[in-house]
């Protein structure tokens, strides 16, 4: 028998292989999806010499056998060993000075372990190795901390001959030495921080592919798919080869355009349109906000329409007030006070029900709304119409008609911003909105299920030329937010902004469009078809399940076939209910532990049941998160979610072939079924709702 062999080609019947390391080995493995792939770098294991691990340059990865089997143990390792091999190929034809790969790959496999759930990182509490205990060790991997653990080098057998870290590499490893599953959270907030052990974070998401969970959330956010973290992860390992050659800052601008100009093709947008990235769709709220004090002198009035069916932190933006602690440049605000440079603004809300919970008509909607707009032009304010289009339970207003009917009224100073958030928009839709003149609001994170944290500002030409003709700049606080590469490069506004890089907002946006590319290759004939025959399944089996009451009714059929063209925006694609357990509504903290439930493996509860119901409560669901909805006059429960999200339609289609496609979305359409079975599990063991 060889004394080395490739890792892949190995499975002998040794301890490692024995039962019960087995189970673990293949969950560690798993989790190779978080490893960059390079090409042509093997991994060898050595049986003849058990303990050893050693970096051929260029070349491969020899880990002793002993290593594999500790399993996280080996992971760690490998992590390192593939980093420290990218960044050696980024060097280019100078390899000199490889204290670079040294210093990157020890801090991004530090990153790497503190993201370990904490089970794993309990196995490497009593382990000790050179290596494994400078990467447990918090404190900072300076040239000369590094210098002083020759042991380092012997890794790789190269020796530093320059021993000098560069000025140009600063930059470089403060902003890409760093996983790609902890860019996915970085230039957020905190909601984006993972707990330690089922690494979730508050949307019930990873920051890396979670395959294993039936995902239908995508109103809310969902995990990033195996197909977009890979094309991501690439990305960052072009991005380090481009900011060696070519310089980190130039390299970030080509980045952050390519990334607009991609956008622009998707939607089939002009380039006169600019786009501007925010790292959420309340930022973008706020991007408003500071853009309308800019360009107009006189007094300000928001209109927000579906004010109960928006973010949170909308309103709190929209007046120019901090909505967060922190943030997403991580700096520390109080959430609430104004922030700097705004000037007083008028907010007026017109929300989507009425006080009983009641969905308002359309008319009545209407109605409210142009009132509104009528006594605050006789103000001789100028206002933002913030029109809705869907909300995160999937309507729309106010109607076509009555923006129509606006422009009657004389002298009336007014922008409309489309709240598009949820992107179940064709790019149609988009185009025929810029076409008016209306600034569209989009994110990458809800129906294209890009990471969580994604906002963009699509502004039309004639807006665009507005700004870039004023010479006054953002509010000063916005400097605590926002870079200036952030907005268009050639406006006067936004010259004062930090001239840093949001690399979070870049990545997941990168991510994002990864997912929109591959959904719009689907034929459009299938596509369509594929979308209807998934929400026409499920909009079915809530309504056939006695212990969920949907809060839809027939406006999909109605809205769907009144029309010449089929579209995203006049078919339901989010599916909200309210749940109820002896034909009572569960009230709003039962339904947000029943989604936890659903979020997670409960198995253990049901240890002396069938192996069916062990599977079925196993299994994990991740639906969209509960919203707060009066059921009727007296009683206030919530809604959960489940929505279609572009990858119903992309993950199945496959090679171009028609009957697989649609195969793969009857797979979906019974993990529908099982989502709705493990419901009924839990509603009929009440004690788990406790």
């Amino acid at each position: 028998m060889p004394k080395n062999l490739l890792i892949e080609d190995q499975y002998k019947r040794t301890s490692l292989f024995e039962k019960e390391n087995v189970n673990y080995l293949v969950r560690v493995l798993k989790r190779f999806n978080t490893v960059p792939k390079i090409n042509n770098i093997n991994i060898i294991t050595s049986i003849k010499e058990p303990d050893i691990f050693m970096i051929l340059p260029n070349k491969s990865i020899i880990i002793g056998s002993s290593f594999l089997e500790k399993p996280v143990l080996a992971l760690i390792y490998l992590r390192y060993g593939i980093e420290w091999q990218l960044w050696y190929k980024a060097l280019g034809k100078d390899k000199s000075n490889t204290l670079l790969c040294d210093i990157a790959a020890l801090r991004v496999t530090q990153i790497f372990y503190k993201l370990l759930p904490k089970d794993d990182k309990e196995k490497l509490k009593t382990i000790h190795h050179f290596l494994i205990d400078i990467i447990k060790n918090e404190q900072a991997l300076d040239t000369e901390s590094l210098l002083k653990h020759k042991d380092i080098q012997t890794i790789h057998g190269l020796k530093n001959s320059k021993k000098i870290v560069k000025e140009s590499w600063k930059p470089i490893l403060e902003n890409l030495a760093k996983p790609t599953e902890y860019l996915l959270m970085a230039g957020g907030d905190l909601r984006l921080n993972i707990d330690e052990i089922e690494l979730l974070n508050k949307y019930g998401c990873r920051p890396f592919p979670r395959p294993e969970a039936f995902t239908f959330a995508s109103s809310t956010a969902t995990s990033v798919s195996n197909f977009a973290f890979d094309k991501t992860d690439k990305v960052r390992s072009i991005l380090i080869q481009n900011s060696l050659k070519k310089g980190f800052k130039n390299t970030t601008i080509e980045f952050s355009e390519l990334l607009k100009t991609n956008l622009r093709k998707i939607f089939k947008i002009n380039n006169e349109c600019q786009i501007i990235f925010s790292p959420s769709g309340t930022d973008s709220s706020l991007q408003i906000a500071a853009i309308t004090q800019i360009i107009s002198n006189k007094e300000i009035t928001h209109v927000l329409v579906a004010s109960d069916e928006t973010g949170s932190g909308v309103p709190a933006a929209l007046k120019g007030c901090h909505f967060e602690n922190t943030t997403a440049l991580n700096y520390p605000v109080k959430k609430g006070d104004k922030i700097e440079g705004f000037r007083d603004i008028d907010l007026i809300k017109i929300p989507l029900r009425d006080e009983n919970g009641e969905l308002k008509s359309t008319l009545q909607l209407d109605k409210e709304v142009f009132t509104a707009i009528s006594k605050t032009n006789e103000l001789g304010r100028h206002i933002v119409l913030h029109a809705m289009d869907q909300s995160k339970l999937g309507y729309q207003s106010p109607s076509e008609e009555m923006m129509r009917k606006l422009n009657t009224l004389d002298n009336l100073s007014m922008q409309i911003i489309v709240d598009a958030s949820q992107l179940r928009l064709d790019p149609k839709d988009i185009q025929n909105y810029l076409n008016k003149g209306y600034i569209v609001t989009i994110t990458g994170s809800k129906y294209f299920t890009g990471p969580p944290y994604s906002g963009a500002l699509i502004l039309p030409e004639g807006v665009s030329k507005s700004i870039n003709s004023v010479k006054n700049t953002l509010p000063e606080g916005l400097a605590n937010y926002y870079n200036n590469t952030d907005w268009p490069t050639s406006w006067f506004c936004s010259k004062d902004l930090c001239d840093e890089f949001n690399y979070g907002s870049y990545m997941r946006w990168n991510a994002a469009i990864v997912e929109m590319a591959r959904y719009y290759k689907t034929p459009i004939l299938y596509r369509n078809m594929g979308i209807e025959m998934f929400c026409n399944f499920v909009e079915d089996s809530i309504k056939d399940a006695s212990f969920l009451e949907p809060l839809f009714g027939d406006e999909t059929k109605k809205n769907t076939y009144t029309r010449e063209e089929f579209g995203l925006r006049n078919i339901r694609t989010i599916f909200p209910f309210f749940i109820l357990q002896n034909k009572e509504v569960l009230p709003i903290d039962k339904v947000k532990r029943l989604y936890e439930l659903l979020n997670s493996d409960i198995s253990n509860q049901f240890k002396d049941s069938s192996l069916e119901i062990v599977r079925l409560a196993a299994q994990k669901c991740h639906i969209g998160q509960a919203v707060n909805v009066k059921y009727d006059a007296d009683s206030q429960s919530a809604v959960l979610r489940i929505s279609l999200g572009a990858r119903v339609i992309s993950e199945s289609w496959i090679n171009r072939d028609i009957s697989i496609y649609f195969r793969n979305i009857e797979v979906q359409m019974s993990q529908i079924t099982v989502i709705i079975k493990k419901i009924e599990l839990i509603l009929s063991n009440p004690r788990l709702l406790n």
